[in-house]
């Protein structure tokens, strides 16, 4: 490599490396080089060198009541983008818990650690809190001191669920969530969803339920919502896979959509055009990368916010009526 290039093997270390100013005509003759030998670099010897393993950590949640497709999105996001910094990813499951995080790290297998399906009361926090490899989470626990979080602002999309069903003129609405599982664990988007639909409809002097639903229950909770508050005309529904279900309920029931019920999904945007309906769109693809971009501000060095919070998108469809 260096006598092809004409240059010392030194030279050719640190324009690899970086560790040391090296002028733009010489990087120039080193890269011309490596693309004419098709060299790659050797990962075990590169680690060694820079102390460095370019493998991130993904802890993935495969756990009851959480939707796979929408966890790939951000998988797949994640991945991709970490290729682009020249990074590998390891996938670790959540069922390996804190052992995992601490295993992973104390054998210098990655240089960071990304966390997904995030609890308000996590017992991971402590670790990544000690842990010497830098850490982002993909969404909020209740006390995100010290930590990096990213995640969409479920929060507000609660909210606006409230606040547009409100406008329509709807004096009881209905949140139906996800599984009784996800709220058992105390996960965070489904809190902080919950928590804003709540908050936005007491200030709008709005009647609101919140009902968890296990999709492959999703008639006998339409028809038990329907029953123990008849009064109820404006639905909003955080379960992605149990939303087909719950308009065939509802419309079984003789509730015309969007005569009887007006109807908003929290779900991608696919779903909601196939199924023209008035939704708030989950941006899982773009928290992905930003979840990747802000751990690699932070393995060069700098410290990114400690909170970012990716904003929603109310996209009107034929499931509400004109406000």
């Amino acid at each position: 490599m260096a006598r092809h290039a004409g240059v010392s093997p030194s030279t050719v270390s640190y324009v690899l490396s970086g560790k040391r100013s090296i002028s733009d005509q010489t990087r120039r003759r080193v890269m011309d080089s490596i693309r004419a030998l098709g060299y790659r670099p050797h990962a075990g010897a590169r680690a060694l060198a820079s102390n460095r393993s370019n493998v991130i950590a993904l802890v993935v949640p495969l756990r009851s009541g959480i939707h796979v497709p929408i966890v790939m999105q951000m998988v797949i996001a994640a991945v991709t983008s970490a290729r682009s910094y020249d990074h590998d990813v390891l996938l670790l499951t959540q069922d390996e818990g804190v052992g995992g995080l601490e295993r992973v790290a104390g054998s210098s297998l990655v240089d960071a650690i990304l966390v997904m399906d995030v609890e308000m009361h996590d017992v991971r926090l402590p670790v990544l809190r000690s842990l010497d490899r830098p850490s982002v989470l993909i969404g909020f626990p209740a006390d995100p001191t010290g930590l990096t979080c990213v995640d969409w602002d479920f929060e507000a999309a609660g909210a606006a669920c409230a606040e547009y069903l409100a406008d329509l003129g709807h004096s009881e609405i209905a949140l139906i969530g996800a599984p009784p599982a996800v709220y058992e664990r105390g996960t965070g988007f489904a809190e902080r969803t919950k928590a804003g639909f709540q908050r936005a409809a007491a200030e709008r002097g709005v009647h609101a339920v919140v009902r968890p639903c296990d999709p492959d229950h999703a008639r006998e909770a339409a028809d038990e919502l329907l029953r123990d508050h008849p009064n109820v005309t404006g639905i909003a529904v955080h379960n992605e896979p149990a939303v087909e279900h719950l308009l065939s309920a509802f419309r079984a029931t003789g509730r015309r959509i969007p005569d009887d019920l007006s109807f908003i999904a929290i779900a991608p945007d696919d779903l909601a055009e196939r199924l023209d309906l008035t939704s708030i769109s989950i941006p899982a693809e773009e928290l992905g990368r930003q979840a990747v971009a802000l751990l690699m501000e932070k393995l060069d060095g700098h410290q990114p916010p400690g909170s970012t919070l990716l904003p929603s998108r109310l996209v009107l469809r034929s499931s509400t009526p004109a406000a």
